[in-house]
């Protein structure tokens, strides 16, 4: 998994040994991990760091996961991160419960590490595919994210690594409007300060390098809210 498309996991675990060992396995598989210890915090960090995917625990002291579960699938900004809900409940009637709250899937305490990192993998593949090495399509444009190669109506394009990441994320949530703030964070990171006018620069770049052989500009400019594909 390349650096610059490492997708970020907040574990939300409130027993530090159970939770050093979830972040140490899925920094072993690659992701950016944050961890949170209660429900409280988790709400905290999801505003701040924007994860790509929770590992959510049932059983948290004060506000539970059910209901942190709950009050992020509410909210339009969060509702479509995967929450992976972990339980020591495994009656079917718990399973439903959890599901049917908003769990994007739902796993019984004990778990199989290797199970529990397959399933994060195949919830990104359906929400960061490009971050998992999939290939991506829309209408005459290919990206290929394992082989870094980007074709447009069967000619392939130059794309700077910026140029990219920046169409990696346009083509994996396409007619979506990205902010400038949001495409800083998911295409900089939020560590890296740059200017929000650098967005401007290398979406001009980027606009440039998909019209090389012709064709009309995939990307729209949304006055006042950001930049979308098609």
């Amino acid at each position: 998994m390349a650096a610059d498309q490492q997708p970020t996991v907040l574990v939300v675990e409130d027993e530090p040994a159970q939770r050093e060992v979830l972040a140490y396995n899925l920094e072993a598989e690659g992701f950016k991990v944050s961890r949170a210890e209660n429900g409280e915090e988790a709400m905290l960090l999801v505003q701040e760091i924007a994860p790509d995917i929770i590992v959510l625990d049932w059983m948290l002291p004060n506000l539970s996961g059910i209901e942190v579960c709950r009050q992020l699938k509410m909210r339009a900004e969060t509702r479509g991160v995967p929450i992976i809900m972990l339980s020591a409940r495994s009656e079917e009637f718990d399973r439903v419960r959890g599901l049917e709250t908003g769990a994007d899937d739902y796993v019984v305490k004990p778990y199989s590490v290797i199970e529990l990192m397959a399933r994060v993998r195949a919830q990104l593949r359906r929400t960061r595919p490009a971050s998992m090495g999939e290939r991506l399509e829309y209408e005459d444009i290919m990206l290929d994210a394992e082989t870094h190669r980007v074709m447009r109506d069967g000619q392939e394009l130059k794309l700077g690594p910026t140029e990219f990441r920046l169409l990696s994320t346009f083509m994996e949530k396409p007619g979506r409007v990205w902010s400038r703030e949001q495409l800083l964070d998911r295409v900089w990171g939020r560590d890296i300060y740059v200017d929000t006018r650098t967005v401007d620069v290398h979406i001009g770049r980027l606009r440039k390098a998909l019209c090389t052989h012709g064709g009309d500009d995939p990307l729209r400019t949304v006055r006042g809210a950001g930049y979308a594909l098609g």
